[in-house]
């Protein structure tokens, strides 16, 4: 049941406290057009975000 996941892109943002919002209504809109949004706590800058695009 594993699917396999693209990244298409991946870019370090600065830590915002609504981002989550546009990558879920990203998440929601596109997922029709096999596309998935990631967003992940910086592990080496606390200040920072990892957006990361997948192709699903």
């Amino acid at each position: 049941m594993g699917s396999k996941k693209e990244v298409l892109s991946t870019v370090k943002i600065q830590k915002a406290p609504d981002v989550y919002k546009v990558v879920d209504s990203l998440n929601r809109t596109l997922k029709d057009r096999d596309l998935l949004f990631g967003l992940a706590l910086d592990e080496d800058d606390d200040q920072k975000m990892v957006f990361t695009i997948y192709k699903t």
